[in-house]
Parts: structure tokens; sequence; C-alpha cells
């Protein structure tokens, strides 16, 4: 059974860090690139960063250049997202997706339920 589960989500000040994690089981971890989407409230659903399936490229949307790190370890089946200055747009329902364009079946996505993260004082 494929599972995705987001955490380390939670209230923060402006300014704060918090680490986002998302745990894969359930499928191989290592051929799947990994992706972290947000949706704020009353906005559609938006791409934050992306990390290749070894690690070896990374991509931000420009509003958390600079503030925020997307990392895995194929060894825990775990992808990260530190994040850093928040701000209060920040503000979002966090999630992380696994995506495989090329398998037997063809292109293939999971989603994770997400994780809630408030930035507010």
């Amino acid at each position: 059974q494929v599972q995705l589960v987001e955490s380390g989500g939670g209230l923060v000040q402006p300014g704060g860090s918090l680490r986002l994690s998302c745990a894969a089981s359930g499928f191989t971890f290592s051929s799947y690139a990994m992706s972290w989407y947000r949706q704020g409230p009353g906005k559609e659903r938006e791409l934050v960063a992306v990390i290749s399936s070894t690690g070896g490229y990374t991509n931000y949307a420009e509003s958390v250049k600079g503030r925020f790190t997307i990392s895995r370890d194929n060894a825990k089946n775990t992808v990260y997202l530190q994040m850093s200055t928040l701000k209060p747009e920040d503000t979002a329902v966090y999630y992380c997706k696994a995506e495989n364009i090329a398998t037997m079946k063809g292109p293939v996505e999971y989603w994770g339920r997400g994780t809630l993260v408030t930035v507010s004082s």
C-alpha cells in the first residue's frame, strides 16, 4: 500500500523556521521525483519545490527561493522541506507528491494528505 505521510507542520512566528518531512512507503522511493506543493486559504494549490530521484536537481518557486530548501534521504525514504524566514503568506497546507513519468504503467503520481503550516504572531 502506497503511503506518503507529511509531518512537521505547526504554528510559527514570522521569521521563524520549520522542517517538514514526508515519509514514503509502498513504492520504490529512489525512482521517483519528489515535490512539495502548498495550498493557502482561498488559493489554488501551487508547486513549491521539486527534487529529482537522485537529488541532483532541485528547483523552487520564486516566492520561496533562498528561504526554502528541499532535500531527500533515499536510505530513509524521506523527503524534507527546510523552511526559514517564514512569512504570513507561507501559511498553507503543505503536500508532498511522488512522481515517476517512466513506469511500465505510464506516468504515476502519489500524494500525501498534507500538513498545516501557520505563520502568525
